[in-house]
């Protein structure tokens, strides 16, 4: 190294120090704060060489996971009879709502011929 790199660099080493502790200090914060929102929202911590250090699998977690699975199946079920239902509301809206309409047109127009021909043939008496 030459007198002259030397001499640039010294004024800028305790930058550079300081850079190197403060990612290493930033570094452990991350790593606490990562640990702290696992332990938090309940998901697995790991061990130094990848064992599960929490939760470990006892009874109530097995017992946990099997009413999740049964509670996802009931609802399962009960989305496909919404779909089934829904379905057929469907069917009934758009086969029946033009069907339905001028049904309901043609009632009121023989109701209004019937009321003028009731009216002609007082009329005319």
């Amino acid at each position: 190294m030459s007198p002259d790199a030397a001499t640039t660099i010294i004024p800028h080493l305790p930058w550079i120090i300081g850079g190197g502790i403060a990612i290493a200090i930033g570094s452990v914060f991350g790593w606490v704060y990562t640990t702290r929102l696992r332990i938090q929202h309940g998901y697995p911590l790991d061990g130094a060489w990848g064992q599960s250090l929490k939760p470990s699998t006892d009874n109530e977690a097995k017992q946990r996971i099997s009413l999740l699975t049964q509670e996802n199946a009931e609802l399962r079920a009960e989305l496909g009879s919404v779909k089934d239902r829904l379905v057929n509301v469907e069917r009934i809206v758009t086969d029946r709502g033009f069907t339905l309409t001028s049904e309901i047109d043609a009632l009121r127009d023989s109701v209004r011929d019937r009321a003028l021909q009731h009216r002609t043939d007082e009329g005319s008496a």
